[in-house]
């Protein structure tokens, strides 16, 4: 599973997964520094940040950003 976390609810994680289905999961069991916009992956039951492709989704947010205000 990949997904992208969405938003925070209390203490529950809003997760849109490549499908674009949304999914709620408890908050505890992301780890500690996930934050909204972080890419996901479940490995081994586990979920974990995908550090590149939040780094590389961030990136390109900026860039389309920035084009819309120039």
């Amino acid at each position: 599973m990949k997904g992208i976390i969405d938003r925070f609810e209390g203490e529950f994680a809003v997760i849109e997964q490549e499908d674009r289905v949304t999914i709620t999961i408890p908050r505890h069991a992301l780890p500690r520094e996930a934050k909204e916009g972080d890419a996901l992956v479940l490995v081994n039951g586990e979920y974990q940040i995908d550090r590149s492709e939040t780094v590389k989704r961030r990136k390109r947010i900026e860039e389309l950003s920035r084009e819309l205000w120039e």
